[in-house]
């Protein structure tokens, strides 16, 4: 049985209400991008451009005030801006063919892709009880596709089964973003990793925006209705981006994800009052089945801590085995090395010692025979 104790502590309710502040940017993100899908403006990466353009300014003036060495080669972040620039034109793109419903639904499917690669390369073990809350979380996303594949006049999308494929893609790369992120920021620096994300990801949008967006930027008619969307986005993925490494180093990328899941119940409170549309009965069994395997995931957090508290003490001790080792060992070899400098006077002891035994015992015999002799 869970200790509400030990479960409500400093660490955990700053994690929760972090999770929840950036559970309400993705939110609105969401809210923007659909708002902007409505209006006939299709520029997903352009939507971006913005964001990468503010934390290269931001952080980058904040590196080069440091004038701090690199912590990490730069070519990982090309790599990391690459497959974070695609995530966001796949997921923004969504937006074009399905309902905001079914893209903060599908965007669960970032967390047993989370899983699943840190298992790989980060060697994480899982319990079953959080494997089967991540199977009950899928489940739910399966309720998802199903009801927009019979549903398609209600879910809100021109073409919601390829919207849901562009969200599952999307979270696919949102996933492995969050695990090299993860390991980014703990392993080097989080102004670095957001000034070079950043610069990377604004050079990359750029040259995506001449040669698939051109054209479509061309034709679009700025009033503030296309306006207070378009820069509302930018500037909550702004924040969303800034936001996202200080959890990820409490809690971690699988811990995030889940966070996030909060956003499924703000999309269908916008959808329902902002957007006064129906939405479909099986977004709600949907919903309850992530919110099950939520608790379920949650359920086991205890005992892992507990498990990684007994390996951290298995460590401890193995390494205070080996100081004890290495320190015996190094005794070792200074006194032997005391030895060979003392070698001759250590000989010549020896030596004397063995032979007075030897002397003393040969003494005796001839004391013994000089005895009976005498006899």
């Amino acid at each position: 049985m869970m200790n509400f104790k030990h479960f409500w502590t400093k660490k955990t309710l700053v994690g929760l209400g972090l999770g929840q502040f950036l559970s309400l940017l993705i939110t609105s993100t969401g809210f923007s991008s659909s708002e902007l899908a409505k209006k006939g403006i299709n520029a997903p990466t352009s939507q971006s451009f913005l964001n990468y353009v503010l934390l290269a300014v931001v952080y980058g003036g904040v590196m080069l005030y440091r004038r701090q060495a690199l912590k990490a080669k730069w070519y990982y972040y090309v790599v990391l801006g690459f497959v974070d620039v695609e995530a966001n034109y796949l997921v923004v793109k969504a937006y074009q063919y399905t309902s905001i419903t079914s893209v903060m639904l599908l965007d669960c499917w970032t967390i047993p892709s989370v899983m699943l690669l840190t298992y790989i390369f980060l060697k994480t073990k899982y319990r079953f009880r959080k494997i089967a809350g991540v199977i009950v979380c899928v489940a739910g996303l399966v309720m998802v596709v199903f009801s927009d594949v019979h549903a398609g006049d209600r879910s809100g999308g021109s073409n919601p089964r390829k919207g849901d494929l562009l969200v599952i893609a999307g979270a696919t790369l949102y996933a492995i973003c969050n695990v090299s992120e993860e390991f980014l920021v703990k392993n080097a620096d989080r102004v670095e990793l957001m000034s070079f994300l950043g610069l990377f990801g604004a050079i990359i949008s750029a040259i995506q925006i001449s040669i698939v967006e051109r054209n479509e930027l061309k034709s679009i008619h700025w009033t503030a209705g296309a306006a207070f969307p378009f820069f509302g986005f930018s500037l909550a993925m702004f924040l969303f981006y800034s936001f996202v490494p200080v959890l990820l180093k409490m809690t971690g990328s699988t811990m995030l994800n889940l966070s996030l899941l909060t956003s499924d119940m703000w999309a269908v409170v916008i959808r329902i009052f902002a957007y006064h549309e129906k939405v479909d009965w099986m977004y709600f069994l949907a919903f309850f089945a992530v919110t099950v395997g939520l608790i379920i995931y949650s359920g086991g957090d205890k005992d892992d801590d507990q498990s990684q508290a007994d390996v951290a003490d298995e460590d401890a001790e193995r390494s205070k085995r080996f100081d004890e080792e290495a320190g015996f060992s190094n005794l070792s070899r200074a006194t032997m090395a005391g030895s060979s400098k003392t070698g001759d006077t250590s000989s010549h002891d020896l030596t004397t010692s063995f032979v007075g035994r030897e002397t003393i015992a040969n003494n005796k015999g001839i004391g013994k025979d000089v005895e009976g002799k005498k006899f």
